[in-house]
């Protein structure tokens, strides 16, 4: 069921001015529409927080703060803010309409990215941002929903509603603004926003498109917040292997969880990344990714969140003495005991951690522990173990493997090794028991059929059949492809790829057909041209008025270059020349007359007769002083 036909914003102009003609996202806080502006007959973006937070002084100003900022920065990878306003419970924000998609798109779509079109789309990411810090803000909710890649391969970043001045490093109260997956350390232990802050998502974003996958996830937000205090980001290369050291280098620097050791702003960040892309060979920069999987929960951490200081963490599962618990902590929550860390780690936190988990298992856990001895043990964790070596570990713990083995692709898990089991891991379950095992087939692999030709309709379905998905499609001028057929796909025909990857298309748009000029021909003549040239004709609604006669056509959409076969050209038809008032001349010499009639706009024709042969004073004119003609027509002046 399409929700959007329930949006009661639908269709209504807002404020008098902006109609709302679709939704194009829902996020925790505002809802995104595609508007038009009935003032100034444009297309725009109109961001609307939700009625039940527009009561919270809070959230208005902060909408209120973003109209203002942005519309300081004005870069050219900024989407820019032109107004905001409220009409009744509604507060919006209008801005600039980027017709294209989210990085968050493309992620989903293709996977993990070339490390080019990855540097490709960091690089104006970071000069957006530079200019924020520069400028005094900090973005606080960097995450690929907010990359916004235009048609034209534009860059910009979008939605700077949690912005905040740099020099504001005060603690926030109670909650935790922003995006789980790209929260920095600083911002969920003390609410810390600097411009560090930034570095760090961008980081994360970073690794996101070199591996297909968030570097950390979990089953809850707070399992994540857990990971980015006291994880390191890993190196992109150990997802997808082959990576070059300079890019692992990039992210771990960017996502030190020490903010000090961070670079110290976007700029800072911008050169580093250049420098990267400097050190990598073309082969490295075009080296195609295998597909990622993705590991992290779908949506579960994808929206701007308001989160509690006071957090569910879990605190971690000790596989040797079997202790997991979950306590309420206020943030920061305790790190379990962890050799240091160069790149953050915190020496008095760890310490304190150590005292709480002992306390844990000296004192709440001692009951459990006596109960489950002798009669239930945990399933110990198999994941990326071999089969062997899985079933050796549960021997080891008094367990043994199921009778119900299976095997499966997978795009993840190296062929031979665990990719789940039955229980799952930390399972209480009874000594003896069986557990079974699903064990990874490795990759799917499936040749890139060969389309060209090819309706894109059957090609997509083709495809489909095959395992592949259908992936972006652009289109071409093609002399020898029929128009709506595939000219080519990239990977090429027969390259091996694993099952589900994306295959982009390049379809025809058929011969190129050059557009003729038919501007200052009548109405008739300029279709008949266009339809001769194989092109459709459109006749604009709305006359003008123009140099050219009435009726004769005054401008054309495009004006020139090539089109496909079909597309078609807008015609504008004139309206005929603008009247002009015609200056009173009669009494002037014939010189004066002419000079002056000629700077109003007209032509001049001289009726002399007989009795005019010899003089040089005008005695009458054909349109009276006062009256309007047409400009550029012909006053006839009359001398005796």
């Amino acid at each position: 069921m399409d929700t959007t036909l329930q949006d009661p914003l639908l269709g209504h102009v807002l404020d008098g001015r902006y109609r709302i003609d679709a939704r194009i996202a829902v996020g925790g806080m505002a809802t995104v529409y595609r508007a038009v502006d009935t003032r100034l007959d444009r297309v725009l973006a109109l961001k609307v927080m939700h009625p039940s937070l527009a009561a919270d002084a809070t959230f208005v100003e902060r909408f209120i703060r973003e109209a203002k900022s942005v519309a300081r920065l004005s870069h050219p990878n900024v989407v820019g803010v032109y107004d905001q306003g409220a009409d009744g419970a509604y507060v919006y924000l209008a801005m600039e309409y980027i017709a294209g998609c989210t990085l968050r798109d493309v992620l989903r779509d293709r996977g993990a990215l070339r490390p080019r079109a990855a540097l490709d789309i960091l690089e104006p990411v970071l000069a957006a941002l530079g200019a924020a810090h520069r400028a005094g803000f900090v973005h606080r909710d960097m995450k690929p929903e907010n990359v916004l890649i235009g048609d034209d391969g534009r860059v910009k970043v979008a939605d700077f509603g949690l912005v905040r001045a740099v020099d504001t490093v005060t603690n926030t109260t109670g909650t935790v603004l922003g995006t789980v997956s790209y929260l920095a350390p600083e911002q969920i232990e003390d609410g810390t926003a600097t411009a560090a802050v930034d570095v760090y998502a961008c980081g994360v974003v970073l690794y996101e498109m070199l591996t297909g996958a968030k570097p950390h996830f979990g089953d809850t937000p707070a399992q994540i917040l857990y990971k980015h205090l006291n994880e390191d980001v890993p190196p992109p290369s150990a997802a997808v292997p082959g990576l070059p050291f300079a890019l692992d280098d990039l992210v771990a620097s960017a996502t030190a969880r020490n903010a000090q050791v961070r670079p110290h702003d976007a700029v800072a960040l911008l050169a580093q990344t250049r420098e990267a892309r400097s050190a990598l060979t073309d082969a490295e920069l075009d080296a195609v990714p295998p597909q990622a999987r993705d590991v992290a929960a779908a949506g579960a951490d994808d929206r701007t969140s308001v989160i509690p200081r006071a957090v569910q963490l879990p605190l971690p599962t000790d596989e040797n003495e079997g202790v997991h618990r979950t306590s309420r902590l206020q943030t920061p929550p305790p790190a379990p005991p962890a050799p240091p860390r160069s790149r953050g780690g915190n020496g008095r936190r760890g310490r304190f951690a150590i005292v709480a988990a002992v306390l844990l298992v000296l004192g709440l856990g001692a009951g459990v522990w006596y109960i489950n001895s002798g009669q239930f043990t945990k399933v110990p964790r198999l994941l990326n173990k071999t089969e062997a070596q899985a079933k050796q570990r549960l021997d080891d713990a008094g367990l043994h493997a199921g009778d119900k083995t299976t095997y499966k692709y997978s795009d993840g898990f190296k062929r031979g090794t665990v990719m789940a089991t039955d229980p799952k891991a930390n399972a209480r379950i009874r000594d003896g028991d069986a557990v079974n095992l699903t064990v990874s087939k490795g990759p799917q692999t499936v040749k890139v059929p060969d389309l060209k030709g090819t309706p894109v309709a059957t090609a997509k379905s083709d495809l489909k059949n095959r395992g592949l998905t259908p992936g972006m499609i652009t289109r071409a001028f093609s002399e020898d492809v029929a128009k709506g057929s595939v000219i080519s796909t990239d990977p090429d025909a027969g390259t091996t790829r694993n099952a589900g990857s994306a295959i982009a298309l390049v379809v025809s748009k058929g011969s190129p057909v050059d557009v003729p000029d038919v501007t200052g021909e009548s109405e008739q003549d300029a279709v008949a041209e266009l339809q001769e040239a194989g092109l459709k004709a459109e006749i604009a609604t709305q006359r003008i008025t123009s140099d050219e006669d009435k009726g004769d056509v005054a401008r054309q959409s495009p004006a020139d270059g090539r089109l496909a076969e079909g597309d078609t050209v807008t015609l504008t038809i004139s309206k005929g020349p603008p009247m002009v008032e015609v200056p009173d001349v009669t009494g002037m010499s014939v010189d004066d007359a002419t000079s002056k009639l000629e700077g109003a706009g007209f032509e001049v024709d001289e009726d002399r007769g007989l009795l005019g042969l010899f003089g040089d004073t005008v005695k009458d004119q054909s349109v009276k002083g006062g009256d309007d003609a047409p400009k550029g027509s012909t006053i006839k002046i009359t001398i005796r």
